[in-house]
């Protein structure tokens, strides 16, 4: 393969902006994190660990092999809520005894570990990337169940956690509970559910209903440990499978369990020896565009994060402004398609069609980098079939069963964010950069839109239009729009798997791909009609 040479030239008035630019907003996403890093704030922190307890990173640190990396999920989920930043609870993928596992635990700093809207949809998206890959899922139990006062927004989407736990274990995939606390109401089904479950001694609580519920149901006066604690469940109930003296022992069980599954991957390992880059990834702070409007070549992307910054183009002649081509990511082969201007025109959407289909002929995972503005508009290219050749790639992407992961670099606009694999097709992860905007259309173009349909209708309705009125709504609809397009802001409503320093995408590709391989990679060999 080919090494990319960049002819980024680091010094520019440009890369020195956008380095600029781009550091401010990392600086902004560590502030965030430290905030769910944070929990419930000092006074809550504190009073958890004068009770001896652990924090819920803390158990995860305990979990997961030493010095192994923890690629979290759903990072800022809940940001421009009412509800912490976070959601309460901590969910990624990390190395458990040598196997990737998927890791669930609940933030007990936060209203007792009590789930709120957002925790819900964080929860059941890992459950989801954990059925689609394969990943054995460990559950670090402290919740008091749902946050009641939101029942009627929490009591459906909470059953499904109890669905997936039992479809995981069905096929096949393990299922671990480690109960350090309250698991109450809904939340002790999670230990029923799973295949194992690990209670830590006059610590676990698991009930169904609490004696003050005991109480107003049946009359019934009843004492925690009598009720739901870990020594009754160990001894009476049946409930607990081990009974450890403390949060140390209880996670010590844990990596015994998973070192115990004669775990196997089913997809192809990684090449042995791997290469860095040759091209340094800290230049991509200074070539990441922090206008939108000011375009990148994806090429210097790529050189700095695929092995060797060696790359296969495929099609380089044709449709230009998607660049499609082979390389490696951590050892692992993977086709890729970038946007390099932005609109995808009738040959781009064409040649990703074609590409798609190509890479799952070979079984390969597809990465997806986005940067567009759509598909193109207009006469020419509608009468052109942009309809049809835009349907060809969305068709492709749909179809496709190899693993897609994505990443958001700067804009993912229009039906262009559906046919580089959006949210909606479905993509293993889909990762974003701090700068990055996802929306219908940009700012200035949709209030503009808005401003002529208005226009249109005042004429035809025989009124005058007042434009005062009109400047008005433009500019508070652009504010607004801009404001629901951002990366925070889409993140935090869990429309992705989170915002990442852009610095680390090698890396975030390299664990994503090894996740991945935990089940079969194959490709689709029959796809739907193609209209021609």
């Amino acid at each position: 393969m080919k090494v990319l040479t960049s002819t980024f030239d680091l010094g520019s008035d440009v890369a020195v902006a956008n380095r600029e630019g781009n550091l401010e907003r990392i600086a902004e996403l560590d502030r965030q994190l430290d905030l769910a890093i944070a929990g419930g704030g000092e006074r809550y922190v504190a009073r958890h660990r004068e009770r001896g307890r652990l924090l819920a990173r803390e158990r995860i640190e305990l979990l997961i092999d030493r010095d192994a990396p923890f690629l979290e999920l759903g990072n800022v989920a809940a940001w421009g809520t009412e509800f912490p930043v976070g959601a309460s609870c901590v969910t990624g993928i990390g190395v458990v005894s040598g196997v990737e596992c998927m890791i669930v635990a609940h933030d007990p700093t936060v209203r007792g570990g009590a789930s709120n809207p957002y925790t819900w949809k964080k929860v059941l998206r890992a459950m989801q990337v954990a059925r689609e890959n394969r990943l054995p899922t460990i559950s670090l139990v402290e919740s008091g169940g749902g946050d009641l006062q939101r029942q009627a927004e929490l009591f459906v989407p909470a059953g499904r956690l109890f669905h997936e736990l039992t479809a995981l274990s069905a096929a096949g995939v393990p299922t671990i509970a480690l109960v350090f606390g309250n698991s109450t109401a809904g939340g002790a089904y999670v230990p029923g559910m799973c295949d194992y479950a690990v209670m830590v001694q006059n610590q676990a609580k698991v009930f169904l209903g609490g004696p003050p519920l005991v109480k107003m149901a049946t009359g019934e006066d009843a004492d925690d440990e009598s009720l739901g604690g870990g020594d009754m469940h160990a001894r009476t109930s049946g409930l607990a499978d081990y009974l450890a003296a403390d949060e140390e022992e209880c996670i010590a069980i844990g990596r015994d369990i998973v070192e115990h599954l004669n775990w196997r991957k089913h997809g192809t390992p990684a090449a042995a020896e791997v290469d860095a880059p040759v091209h340094d990834p800290e230049d991509l702070l200074a070539i990441a565009s922090v206008d939108l409007k000011v375009p990148f070549d994806p090429r210097e992307v790529i050189a700095r994060v695929v092995d060797g910054s060696r790359f296969e183009e495929y099609k380089p002649l044709y449709g230009t402004a998607l660049v499609t081509g082979w390389a490696t990511v951590h050892g692992y082969p993977v086709g890729i398609l970038a946007n390099a201007r932005g609109v995808l025109f009738n040959e781009e959407a064409k040649k990703g069609a074609e590409f798609i289909l190509l890479c799952n002929q070979t079984d390969t995972p597809l990465i997806f980098l986005q940067n567009t503005t759509g598909f193109m508009v207009g006469t020419q290219y509608e009468q052109n079939g942009m309809i049809k050749d835009g349907s060809k790639m969305i068709n492709a992407v749909t179809n496709s069963k190899v693993p897609h992961i994505t990443i958001n670099l700067a804009a993912s606009y229009g039906a262009g964010n559906y046919g580089m694999s959006g949210r909606s097709y479905d993509p293993r992860l889909l990762f974003t950069w701090p700068s990055s905007k996802t929306a219908i259309m940009g700012p200035e173009q949709l209030a503009g839109v808005m401003s002529i349909v208005a226009r249109q209708a005042a004429e035809n309705a025989g009124r005058p239009f007042d434009e005062e009125a009109d400047a008005e709504r433009r500019a508070a609809l652009e504010e607004r729009i801009e404001a629901e397009s951002l990366a925070l802001y889409m993140s935090g409503q869990c429309y992705d798997d989170g915002v990442i320093d852009p610095r680390d995408t090698r890396d975030v590709l390299g664990m994503a791909l090894s996740m991945c391989h935990n089940n079969e990679v194959t490709g689709t060999r029959g796809f739907a009609v193609f209209r021609m």
